[in-house]
Order: structure tokens, then C-alpha cells, then sequence
């Protein structure tokens, strides 16, 4: 594994989460995935076999984010059925037009929400037009992160200062063979907003398999 320190509208619900017995009140060292597709939408795992998946692999937190355009009314509501001590955020990939079709995750907290540009490489422009494009999109959207994967593949031409955004990693999981390609670690309360504020501040770990 290696490990990189981090950089710098569809409506959605609160997170869910389960009975930590105090953990999460206090900070801890989480293992979490912030981009993941579910049967909701595009992926291939329903939502029980996604939980199941990230918790063999150690994962303490994910976030779902099927995309707007697919995503069923309701569809994760099944999430509260479950029985699990990972922490599930609830998010979207929202469709995003700006001289073309691009892709944010809106993630949701409790108070705060997480805006990640998502795998840029996938624009298919040089370098310069695509940070271009993300900072056209941010005077629009408060972006807080870009990805630096693509699949779940580093891409590290996209850690440049001209993105004065933190930098994540993420695995875009539609399949079981994608989880745990990419993923972020992070010292804070197992809570989604303490989440957020590290992410968006850049006090978290990127990882790759």
C-alpha cells in the first residue's frame, strides 16, 4: 500500500449511521471511501453486499453516491435496515453541464456538505484546459476536492496548485474488483461532518493498493 498526505441540484438526505457505543466521539483513525455506485444506479453490488465488501476490507466509513440522473426514489433507504457499524453517507453524483457533461459528488453530513469534482483525467483534455474547466465549474459549485484517480488509478497530473482544492483519492467502486483500489485515511470523530472539515481541509491520507 501506498499512502500520500492530502492536499489542500439533486437533493439528498442526512447520513446514516448506527450505534458506535461512544466511538464516535472521539477521533480514531478511519479508513473510508468517498465515491461508491450501488444497484441504485450503475454499479453491479446492491447496497447489502457494498457494506459487506468495505467492512472485509477494513473500511469504517463510505459514501453513496449513485448518480442523479439513475438513482431511484427511495432507493437507500434500505441502509437503515441494515446491521453494520460502518458509517454511510448518503450522496449523489450529480450531472454537471459546463461546455460539456461533468460529474460532482455532493456528499452529505449532518450540517456540512462535501462537493468532489470527480476523475477529471476522464474529460479527456490536456492538463491546463481541464483545471480550466474545474475552476469554471467552482464559481459555480463550492468545490471542495478534486479526484487524482480514475478508476481507482492515480493520476497524479491533477495535484497542481492551480487547483487550490484538497486532492483525493477514490476507487469509483461499480464493481467488487474495483473496492480498495484508492481510498482516503483520516484522524477525526467518527462523525460526517468531522469527515467534511478533514477532507476539505486537507487533513487526511491519500492510499492506494
Amino acid at each position: 500500500m501506498a499512502a500520500f498526505e492530502g492536499g489542500t441540484e439533486t437533493p439528498v438526505s442526512l447520513f446514516f449511521s448506527n450505534d458506535f457505543n461512544g466511538c464516535n466521539s472521539v477521533a480514531m483513525l478511519l479508513k473510508g471511501a468517498l465515491h461508491v455506485h450501488t444497484t441504485c444506479s450503475d454499479g453491479e453490488m446492491s447496497i447489502y453486499e457494498v457494506v459487506r465488501a468495505h467492512e472485509a476490507m477494513g473500511f469504517d466509513f463510505i459514501a453513496l453516491t449513485d448518480h442523479d440522473f439513475l438513482l431511484r426514489p427511495e432507493c437507500y433507504e434500505e441502509v437503515r435496515s441494515l446491521s453494520t457499524d460502518l458509517l454511510i453517507l448518503r450522496g449523489v453524483e450529480m450531472t454537471v453541464f459546463a461546455r460539456g457533461y461533468v460529474h460532482i459528488n455532493r456528499i452529505e453530513g449532518n450540517e456540512d456538505v462535501l462537493h468532489v469534482f470527480n476523475h477529471p483525467d476522464e474529460l479527456g483534455l490536456p492538463v491546463k484546459k481541464a483545471v480550466k474547466r474545474i475552476l469554471e465549474v467552482a464559481d459555480r459549485i463550492p468545490l471542495d476536492a478534486v479526484e487524482i484517480t480514475t478508476k481507482g488509478f492515480h493520476t497524479p497530473e491533477f495535484e497542481v496548485d492551480a487547483l487550490p482544492f484538497s486532492k483525493v483519492a477514490t476507487d469509483d467502486s461499480h464493481t467488487r474488483h474495483m473496492i480498495g483500489r484508492a481510498w482516503v485515511e483520516l484522524e477525526c470523530k467518527k462523525d460526517p461532518d468531522s469527515i467534511i472539515r478533514s477532507i476539505r481541509f486537507g487533513d487526511f491520507w491519500n492510499c492506494f493498493a
